[in-house]
């Protein structure tokens, strides 16, 4: 098989119909396969808009199982278009346990996985430890036709140890499902940062283990009762020496289509060798909280 295959990254505006939601993201699907996508991802909790602003029971049952309703209705169209799928859904394990997970599909439209969430974040309108329990599953890498994947989201995307973690599963792609944006009073002073510190992050993933990094971001002002939330978009595609080779903008939805190469991973760990000079016998610490001393 060749080293070469197209991706696709879904970015989308969330409205508050999650049958209109799902019903755009196979619009847009179905777009991202006619260009020749083999694997393609959509943004975190696709089906509705970012309730975590704010703490309600009520939310709650929008949960579904795995496999479930979604499950079903994308399985059934990878099976149709020959794809693989990455599906970013509000999961419920059993009653008053739930997940920010994220489950493949591959081209027979058969489950190849699931992932769950494994760092939960806590911030004003970010209020995810009240609806979802961190992963169980620990990190995974999910073999495909063309490529090995591996999940992560969002929150994930800010920690080392996850990308890390991840590759050493034998991941060659890291993909990121995410919902993240701004606080509109904040954004003329720290806006500017706040999003190069994020793509700063998912380049440093690429850089340092030699691999293709995907980050798949909503779009949109999203309200909820006296908030709002700017997600800003950007979803962007790193090479395994942290180049951009695609990146979205920051207010349109886009199906955004990418060339992957699989011999560029390959390239980058033998001129960068970090996997090859890594002191597995001196990292005991890390599994340490920091000290003072």
């Amino acid at each position: 098989m060749s080293s070469k295959f197209k991706i696709g990254m879904i970015q989308m505006k969330i409205g508050s119909n999650p049958n209109k939601n799902i019903d755009n993201a196979i619009k847009k699907i179905r777009k991202a396969s006619t260009l020749g996508a083999k694997i393609i991802c959509l943004p975190e909790l696709f089906l509705y808009p970012y309730f975590c602003q704010e703490e309600n029971h009520k939310n709650f049952n929008l949960a579904e199982t795995i496999p479930g309703p979604t499950s079903k209705i994308l399985g059934e169209l990878c099976k149709e278009l020959k794809i693989n799928l990455l599906c970013p859904i509000f999961e419920k394990k059993v009653a008053g346990l739930y997940h920010n997970s994220c489950f493949v599909l591959n081209e027979e439209g058969k489950m190849v996985g699931n992932y769950r969430k494994m760092h939960i974040p806590d911030d004003p309108q970010f209020y995810e430890k009240f609806y979802f329990t961190p992963g169980d599953l620990g990190f995974k890498s999910f073999k495909t036709k063309y490529c090995n994947v591996g999940t992560l989201i969002c929150w994930d995307q800010w920690f080392p140890e996850a990308a890390r973690a991840t590759c050493l599963k034998g991941a060659d792609i890291l993909f990121y499902p995410t919902a993240i944006g701004w606080h509109p009073k904040e954004k003329k002073q720290y806006g500017k940062s706040q999003l190069q510190s994020w793509i700063t992050m998912q380049r440093s993933h690429a850089i340092a283990n030699g691999v293709y990094v995907v980050a798949v971001n909503r779009i949109g002002l999203e309200k909820n009762k006296k908030n709002k939330l700017e997600f800003w978009g950007n979803s962007i595609i790193f090479d395994p020496s942290g180049n951009i080779v695609k990146q979205a903008s920051s207010n349109k939805e886009e199906v955004i289509i990418c060339e992957i190469d699989l011999k560029k991973i390959e390239f980058a760990r033998q001129h960068w060798p970090f996997l090859r000079d890594r002191r597995i016998d001196h990292y005991k610490d890390l599994l340490k909280n920091p000290s003072n001393g």
